[in-house]
Order: structure tokens, then sequence, then C-alpha cells
């Protein structure tokens, strides 16, 4: 297989940093010669390449915007986009474990946790020496997480947690879980470590969509938890929700890389394909949709890259990251869907993985705020008029 070139027809490389063109040709390196050689048989057989979460944490890109002392590379947050970028090029499932450890993880430990928290957790997950989760999504609430049901109630030196979360990415092998609950009519959030009793997280199956990504439930019937393990930082809802925003930063550039991988598919097919005594490159139709498929990669590769120069500045607010995840996601699925039909039959087989980041980023349109949140949000922003309900 020839090396992966990556699509930039704008010439945004330009304007990288030297450190950030060697973060993003170092991971890009490691997803085709990692990640991509065993991809589709995870995919198959639904199971998560769990081998490669130490080979992450040893190249830095766990937790990469945190400081050194905590073992975190300390990038800037265009490093850290490209590192999601090129680690979805492989496979969303990749790109969602690293995203929840480092925005939903150990973000919220760093941001509202205790010193001792710090010290115990982050240097760990850093590694890849420990899996951490992320609980806010509930069964009956998902856009609407002010709703949760899940409580927790302090009795003496511990707090006592019910309810249950739905959809936890990583949730099954998970050392640590980021629970968020209401305790006197507050959200707060605790650390309920794996084999604490009363927590169990079965694993989800029967997926059609990020199958190598493991998905679970998380259960708390009278769970313990020492009043060490809460968040002493974290009150109320802006609390969860600012994770939820380095998430979505992060998926703004890794839904670019599904793109870049379906569309150079299809390029290269495109070349190779002969039909009517020429291939099919040369037709008006093809060249249209890789025309197509090429403008919207660039203008996401432009938003990204101003999202995170503003990112790194201080000075990018969360609407603007809404619109980039809303965007971008949103022109990957349709890249995806123009690749299929470029590869005609072809494209449902996982010779190609166009079918498999189709089946992926079903999922991330709706995951970390739905579209039509998204939609929602920006709508806000911009008349100062709510329209949730």
């Amino acid at each position: 297989m020839a090396p992966f070139e990556g699509v930039d027809y704008f010439n945004t490389e330009l304007f990288l940093s030297e450190e950030e063109t060697l973060i993003r040709t170092t991971v890009r390196k490691f997803v085709s010669d990692e990640v991509l050689p065993i991809m589709e048989r995870q995919y198959r057989d639904a199971t998560f390449p769990r081998h490669l979460v130490k080979r992450m944490g040893a190249l830095g890109l766990l937790g990469p915007t945190l400081p050194a002392r905590y073992g975190c590379a300390e990038l800037n947050a265009v490093a850290y986009g490209l590192i999601m970028q090129e680690l979805e090029r492989g496979d969303s499932s990749i790109r969602s474990f690293a995203s929840v450890q480092s925005g939903l993880v150990m973000f919220p430990i760093y941001s509202f946790g205790s010193e001792e928290q710090k010290d115990r957790w982050l240097p760990l997950l850093a590694k890849g020496e420990a899996v951490g989760c992320f609980g806010l999504t509930e069964p009956d609430f998902g856009s609407n997480p002010s709703g949760m049901l899940t409580r927790a109630e302090k009795r003496g030196n511990t707090f006592i947690l019910n309810g249950a979360k739905m959809w936890i990415t990583n949730g099954s092998i998970a050392d640590v879980a980021v629970v968020w609950a209401k305790m006197d009519g507050e959200i707060r959030g605790f650390l309920v470590e794996k084999g604490t009793p009363g927590f169990s997280a079965p694993e989800m199956t029967g997926k059609h969509s990020l199958r190598a990504s493991v998905t679970s439930e998380l259960v708390f019937q009278d769970c313990k938890i020492p009043e060490a393990n809460i968040l002493p930082k974290s009150g109320g809802l802006r609390a969860p929700l600012s994770c939820l925003d380095q998430a979505r930063y992060g998926i703004a550039w890794g839904a670019i890389g599904a793109a870049m991988a379906c569309y150079d598919t299809a390029l290269s097919y495109a070349k190779s394909r002969i039909q009517f005594d020429k291939p099919i490159a040369a037709f008006q139709l093809t060249q249209e949709k890789l025309v197509a498929m090429l403008t919207e990669i660039t203008k996401g590769q432009l938003l990204n890259l101003q999202l995170g120069r503003l990112k790194d500045l201080g000075k990018y607010r969360f609407a603007q990251v809404s619109l980039a995840k809303r965007n971008n996601v949103q022109i990957a699925l349709d890249a995806a869907r123009t690749a299929r039909t470029i590869l005609g039959a072809n494209g449902i087989l996982d010779e190609y993985p166009v079918m498999r980041h189709m089946a992926n980023l079903e999922s991330v349109y709706t995951y970390e705020g739905t579209h039509d949140i998204h939609t929602l949000i920006i709508g806000s922003d911009i008349t100062g008029l709510d329209a949730f309900s």
C-alpha cells in the first residue's frame, strides 16, 4: 500500500508549526502501520484493539494538551486536533477511545479534581496503563442531561450512588468512570473505580456502527463512593458540558480524517477502474463528485485550523465548536456516501474502508450532541432566543 499523502488542496500545512507537522506525520504513520492493517478484522469481529492503548500512550496521544508534570505531552489545540484527524482516518473507534480518555476523563480530573486525584490518575491514564470512561447520558436523558435521574446521597464519609448511564464508550474496560449525578439538586462529578461494590458495566452488543468500540451501560445500585472520590471543583451542568466541548472539538477534526480516507479511496479507485474503455475518473459525473468531496473537506480543514488557533488563544466559544462539529460530521457522512457511489458494488466490501466509515459516522452524527441540537445551539447564539422547548 502506498503511503497516505493526505488531502490538502489549500496548503494548510504551510500554516502548521514544525512541531505540529511532526506530530501529524508521526500519528499518520502509526495509523498506516498499526491501525489500518487490523481495522477491518476488528470491525468485523466487533472487538476493540486493546493492545493499541499503551502504544497511544507511548506516543503521547492521550491527554496530550495537559501539563508535562502529569506525564502528558503539553501540546497545543491544533496539534491535538491533528492527532484526532489522523486517528479517525484509521477508524472512529480509535479516535473515540482517545477522545474520551483525553477530553472526557483526563480533562475533568485535571479541571475539577483534587491534587491527589490528579497525581494518582493522570499519569496512569496518559501512559495508557489505566482506561477511563465518562458517564453523563442516561437511558431517558441524552440531549437533556439536566433531567438526569442518577442520584448521590451523602452518608457520613461516603456517597451512595444510584442510577444508570447509557451509551458509554470504554465503559466495560474502564478502570475509572467519571460519573455525573445529582446531589441535593446540584450536578456533581464522582470518580467510580472498577470493582466498587454496587457498580457494574455490561457491554452493549448488536451494533451496526462503531463495532470496534466498546460501548456499555453503567449501573449503580447503592454504590458506595468514598468522600475522596468526589471531584471537589465540579458543580452544576456547566462542568460536564465543558468536557463535551473538548470532545466535540476533537470530533470536528476527526470527521475530516474519515472524509479524507473516503475521498482518497474514491480518487484512487476512479483512476484505476475502467469502464467504456477509460477510467471512470474521466467521466464528468465522477469528477463532479470528487470535486464536491474535496471542496467540503478543504472548507472543513480551514474551519478546524481557525477554530484551533482561536482555542489556543483562549478566544473560541462553545457555539463555534458546535458549528465545526455539526458541519464536519455532515460533510464527512456525505463524503462517505458519495465515495460509495463511485466504488459501486465494490463500495460495500471490507476491502475498502468506505462502508465502515459510513456506518461509524452515522453514530458520530448523533453523539456528543445530535446534529439538530447543535443547530439549536448555534441558532440560540446568533438570535439570542432559545428554541430547545
